[in-house]
């Protein structure tokens, strides 16, 4: 019986502690919320403003991934995994987009030959 008793006590323990987990503070969430409003805020300003060429472009897209970072952070709960995870996560899509400049910077250099040997716009 006592053996029954001791099984049953651990079970509940067990139990216990899987129902506890990480709280985050509701502070932080609107914390974050207000910063995505902001930046939203700043990225329809750019337009709003009339801001040009490759100012407007480069500020959305800082504005953008400034937002993104601050979703997959804090919503998606990246800060708080283990390191081989983050990069598990981010770091397949950051080398896509190394390697798209890479093929961005190819592209160049094969038009510019293109056009210094044959001398005609494609």
């Amino acid at each position: 019986m006592s053996e029954t008793t001791a099984h049953a006590q651990t079970h509940t323990q067990a139990r216990t502690q899987t129902h506890t987990g990480q709280q985050h503070p509701i502070r932080l969430y609107l914390l974050v919320w207000g910063l995505l409003f902001v930046l939203s805020a700043f990225s329809y300003m750019v337009d709003y403003l009339g801001i040009q060429g490759f100012a407007r472009w480069s500020l959305i897209l800082v504005f953008m991934m400034l937002k993104a970072g601050l979703i997959v952070a804090i919503f998606m709960h990246m800060a708080w995994e283990r390191l081989a995870l983050v990069y598990a996560i981010l770091l397949p899509p950051a080398l896509v987009l190394v390697f798209t400049a890479l093929m961005v910077s190819e592209a160049n250099y094969t038009i510019l030959t293109r056009l210094a040997f044959f001398g005609t716009a494609p």
